[in-house]
């Protein structure tokens, strides 16, 4: 009988090797891009040179992933010197303030095979607020492959109400993502089918 209890004793207190691993992703910056685009009579459009994102999964379940994206405001490239200063400024990104513009998802639901509603926080010039990322990714159940994604937000919505001398900015920002991503370990994820 003491044996017995001993024995109960020791499994509750080891990790279970029963349990399943979480799947582990890492996303390579050098072959991803971030870029925006904004509708306007001279068009600007750009990258982010400096950004870190992560993507986390808990379960094997896809829809229990965490997308988490920190781009460096100051890192903005539209070309252009000038539009670059422009984006900087207090008008619109205020980089001195807030260094950082932010996306950490909140919600994932699958909407096909390979594609996905992706709702989170925004974060820019120190203003939140819900917004929705559509995804598609490729190379499902290979443990590597593309999530490629589109967002759109109102500029206005976030404190961006100036324009740039001559120019006409149209309100709708369009940003989209091209995160490549390699599994590093734990199991496949699961789809609906």
């Amino acid at each position: 009988m003491r044996i017995a209890i001993l024995g109960l004793v020791i499994t509750a207190m080891l990790p279970s090797l029963c349990r399943a691993q979480a799947p582990v992703f890492e996303v390579t910056p050098v072959t991803s891009t971030i870029k925006f685009g904004v509708k306007a009579s001279v068009p600007i459009s750009g990258n982010f040179d400096k950004w870190d994102a992560t993507l986390t999964f808990p379960s094997s379940d896809v829809t229990s992933g965490v997308l988490d994206i920190k781009i460096q405001a100051a890192s903005v490239d539209t070309g252009s010197g000038m539009k670059n200063n422009k984006l900087k400024s207090k008008d619109f990104f205020d980089v001195e303030q807030s260094p950082l513009i932010t996306f950490k998802s909140t919600k994932v639901t699958q909407t096909g095979p390979t594609t996905f509603d992706v709702t989170g926080d925004f974060s820019i010039r120190g203003v939140s607020r819900s917004e929705t990322l559509v995804l598609e990714v490729s190379g499902k159940g290979t443990g590597a492959g593309t999530i490629n994604g589109t967002m759109a937000f109102d500029r206005k919505d976030y404190g961006m109400n100036s324009g740039i001398p001559f120019i006409k900015i149209a309100d709708r920002v369009e940003v989209t993502i091209d995160l490549k991503v390699k599994q590093i370990s734990g199991p496949r994820l699961v789809y609906k089918q």
